[in-house]
């Protein structure tokens, strides 16, 4: 119903408000005194307009007692303008990487355009960078350009999500990883619809699918020397690959790094040919080229051949539990952040970390298999029998005929430290 103009006629008046008040019309008009203590309004000047009920909620603006009345005036310069755009200053959200201004949510964090897409480009391509410096660079809106191994981390510490970025736009309250999914390698998890953050993130570090190993795999039968030199070198790459791609991984020190991989690479490497069915008939055609390549001694050559039938006992028996991937990537966590490697600059957070996996591991096999209460425990019993693997028979078993007197911890070390420029015989991946 419209409110109908009244001539000559004063507001009746009011009881006083217990916080300040002041006429509705004067913000309408733009003049007219303003209220600024408590009492009974003065009387309405004559107007020859109707005004709406709903613009007047739209306008009243009610403040705490006590403080200085505010409302939008077009009296430029008072405290109250400055005020008002102070506030508006702060209400600009800034990007959580640089600082720049927001363009709004993207990947689970407020973002710039710039960090956003960024990001994006650094995710989908599955780009690696590397620092100059001590990798704690400073990220702003000046300096965010000059290192992007940096930036990235930056992204990924602030909260910004790798799946939002493969799967698509989700909605805050969903869980990135609820319902069946595929994993990198076709392995659906058998149905399984649980699955940690945690694990995920082990899970999306692996640098490539296990199914691109090479063909080699679906016809071990006519598998030659050179084909298991290449799955070999394969196998040991994404080990070192998987553990750069762990986003907590490259925050240890270097030398903790090397130090984590000198110690656990023969482990990663059992894992991932147990993973992949690697044909374990070719050992003793290696052995046997090996050996006739340098002769050794009788008792020698028992001993050597000894070794490669731990080796293969060691991935039969992980074949034979069925392990499926997000399995593999907890086993292969809690080798590779292993406290017993020499020189740890920052024992304690390794060693977290290795619990921390074994927490995950523990909690997905209840949620998933739930009718084998002891899978578990054989899961973790298979991690110190990997280390009666010896290193040595591995290297001089797999890859003499590529890097020839090369330590292999040389080799490691300089993937490591080269990222994804390192160059090695069979390494292009197509």
């Amino acid at each position: 119903m419209a409110v109908s103009v009244v001539r000559g006629l004063d507001l009746a008046p009011v009881q006083p408000p217990v916080i300040p008040w002041r006429e509705p019309s004067e913000d309408l008009v733009g003049h007219g005194p303003l209220i600024t203590s408590v009492g009974h309004p003065p009387p309405q000047p004559p107007v020859s307009a109707t005004v709406p009920p709903n613009t007047c909620n739209s306008i009243v603006s009610v403040e705490p007692p006590g403080s200085p009345p505010g409302g939008h005036h077009h009296n430029g310069g008072t405290p109250n303008s400055n005020m008002s755009e102070s506030n508006n200053n702060k209400q600009q959200i800034e990007c959580v990487v640089c600082g720049d201004k927001s363009s709004g949510k993207h990947y689970g964090q407020f973002t710039c355009e710039g960090c956003k897409s960024f990001f994006k480009r650094s995710v989908r391509r599955n780009l690696t960078y590397t620092c100059r410096g001590s990798r704690n660079c400073p990220i702003d809106q000046h300096h965010r350009n000059q290192c992007q191994y940096c930036r990235l981390k930056k992204c990924l510490k602030s909260g910004m999500r790798r799946e939002a970025v493969q799967r698509g736009r989700i909605p805050p309250t969903q869980h990135p990883f609820h319902g069946q999914m595929a994993f990198h390698n076709g392995d659906p998890l058998n149905g399984h619809t649980y699955l940690s953050s945690f694990i995920s993130m082990l899970l999306r570090a692996e640098p490539y699918p296990t199914s691109r190993f090479g063909n080699c795999m679906q016809q071990p039968n006519i598998m030659g020397i050179e084909n298991i030199c290449e799955l070999a070198a394969r196998l040991l790459f994404s080990a070192v690959e998987w553990a750069r791609n762990i986003p907590f991984f490259p925050d240890l020190q270097v030398t903790d790094q090397v130090a984590l991989l000198r110690l656990g690479w023969s482990e990663l490497f059992v894992l991932n040919a147990a993973q992949c069915s690697m044909p374990l008939h070719v050992a003793p055609l290696l052995a046997a080229a090996g050996l006739h390549a340098s002769p050794m001694a009788a008792e020698r050559v028992v001993a050597f051949m000894d070794h490669i039938r731990i080796f293969q006992e060691q991935v039969e028996k992980l074949k034979a539990l069925h392990v499926d991937s997000a399995e593999y990537s907890c086993l292969k966590a809690i080798a590779l952040f292993s406290s017993d490697a020499c020189g740890l600059s920052d024992m304690n957070h390794i060693e977290s970390i290795q619990e921390k996996s074994q927490c995950a591991l523990e909690e997905y096999v209840r949620s998933q298999y739930p009718n084998q209460p002891t899978r578990f425990g054989k899961l973790l019993l298979r991690l110190p029998s990997l280390r009666t693997v010896s290193a040595q028979v591995i290297e001089q078993l797999f890859f003499v005929r590529l890097v020839g007197k090369t330590p292999i911890e040389t080799l490691i070390r300089d993937m490591l430290l080269s990222g994804g420029s390192f160059s090695w015989p069979y390494m292009a991946i197509q």
